[in-house]
C-alpha cells in the first residue's frame, strides 16, 4: 500500500516537474522567436535605409528595362544640374537681357550716336556682296529666333506663365519649342558659311588694341571727342563679335544637336552637361547680339546702310574703317553705286 502511494506521488512529482520545464522552454522559445522577429524587421529597415540611400546617390540596379542607364532609378547630375540652370544660369540670361540692353540705352541718352563729321557725302562705296547680305541676313533672322524663343522657354514662366492661362502658356511653350528645333540646323547653316567666308578678314592687328581704348571713337564728350581710332574692313569690336560667335556658335551648335536627337542614347550627364553649355553659350551670345544691334544701328549714323544694300556712305568709310577705304582707294578697287 505505501509502494502504490510513493509510486503514485513520484508519477505526479514527474508530471509537475514536466509541466514547469515545458513552460520555461516555451517562455525561452517565445523569447528568442520575438528577438528573431525584431532583428529581422530592424534588419528589413536597415535593408530598406541602405537601398533608399544608394538610389538616391544615383548607384545603378538591375532591370529588364532597355537603354543607357535604364537601372538607375535617379539622375542625381540632372537634379543637380537642374540646382545649377535655376539658381544661377536663369538669373544672369535675365541679367543679359535687361542689364546689357539698359545699359546701352542709358549710353545712348547721355552720349548720342556716332554722327559723320562730315554729315553724308552722297556717294556710296561697295562693301559687301549678294551672299554676304543673303548669310547675314539669314543667319540674323535666324538667330533671333532662337534667342526669343530659348528666352521664353528659361525665363517665360517666372515672366509669362503667372499672367497667361495654363492653356495659352502650354502653347506657347510648345509653339516655342517647336520654331527653336527647326530655326537651329538654318542657324547652324548660315554659321558655317559665315565663318568661313569671313574669317580671313577677322584676324587682330596691333592697332585693334587703340580700338579699344578709344572706345571705337564712339564718345561725344571729354578727351576721346572727335577720335576715331585706325580700322581695317572689321574694327576691333566686330572681330571680337566674330570670334564670340564663332566659339560659341560652335559650343550651342554641338549641343543642341545633343539635345534634340534621343537617338543618340547619351549618358544623363551628359546630356546635362550639353544643356548647361547649351544655356551658357547662350547667355553670352545674346549679350554680344544686343550689343552688336546697338552698334551697328543707333549707335552709327550710316552705319545699317552697309546690311541694307552693301554700299556704305563713303565719309562712313573714311571715319570708321579708314585704313580699309585706303587700300581700295590704293588698288584701284574702290567701286560706287551706279
Amino acid at each position: 500500500m505505501l509502494s502504490k502511494t510513493f509510486n503514485k506521488s513520484l508519477q505526479q512529482l514527474w508530471s509537475v516537474a514536466l509541466l514547469a520545464m515545458a513552460l520555461v522552454l516555451g517562455s525561452v522559445s517565445g523569447a528568442w522567436a520575438a528577438d528573431e522577429q525584431s532583428s529581422q524587421q530592424q534588419a528589413a529597415q536597415t535593408s530598406d535605409a541602405d537601398l533608399w540611400r544608394a538610389v538616391k546617390a544615383g548607384e545603378s540596379g538591375s532591370t529588364t528595362a532597355q537603354g543607357v542607364e535604364a537601372g538607375v532609378l535617379i539622375n542625381v547630375a540632372g537634379n543637380q544640374g537642374k540646382e545649377v540652370r535655376n539658381q544661377y544660369l536663369t538669373p544672369v540670361m535675365g541679367f543679359a537681357v535687361v542689364g546689357v540692353f539698359g545699359a546701352f540705352l542709358l549710353f545712348y541718352l547721355v552720349n548720342g550716336p556716332s554722327k559723320l563729321h562730315h554729315g553724308f557725302s552722297g556717294k556710296l562705296v561697295a562693301r559687301w556682296s549678294k551672299a554676304d547680305l543673303w548669310i547675314h541676313w539669314v543667319m540674323a533672322i535666324a538667330c533671333l529666333l532662337l534667342i526669343f524663343t530659348g528666352l521664353t522657354i528659361m525665363l517665360g514662366r517666372h515672366v509669362l506663365e503667372p499672367y497667361v492661362g495654363s492653356g495659352l502658356w502650354a502653347s506657347l511653350i510648345y509653339g516655342s519649342k517647336t520654331v527653336h528645333d527647326f530655326a537651329g540646323p538654318v542657324f547652324m547653316l548660315a554659321w558655317v558659311l559665315c565663318v568661313v567666308k569671313w574669317m580671313p578678314l577677322q584676324t587682330f592687328k596691333l592697332y585693334d588694341l587703340k580700338w579699344f581704348l578709344l572706345v571705337g571713337g564712339y564718345i561725344n564728350f571729354g578727351p576721346f571727342k572727335g577720335k576715331h581710332p585706325d580700322s581695317g574692313f572689321a574694327n576691333a569690336g566686330e572681330k571680337m563679335w566674330f570670334w564670340t560667335l564663332t566659339i560659341f556658335g560652335l559650343f550651342i551648335s554641338v549641343t543642341g544637336v545633343m539635345l534634340v536627337l534621343p537617338g543618340l542614347d547619351l549618358p544623363r550627364e551628359a546630356s546635362m552637361a550639353a544643356l548647361l553649355i547649351h544655356a551658357m553659350s547662350a547667355i553670352i551670345i545674346i549679350a554680344f547680339t544686343i550689343v552688336h544691334i546697338w552698334m551697328a544701328t543707333v549707335l552709327s549714323e550710316g552705319g545699317m546702310e552697309c546690311m541694307k544694300s552693301g554700299y556704305c556712305d563713303e565719309n562712313w568709310a573714311i571715319q570708321h574703317h579708314n585704313l580699309w577705304y585706303d587700300e581700295i582707294k590704293a588698288n584701284g578697287s574702290l567701286k560706287y553705286k551706279d
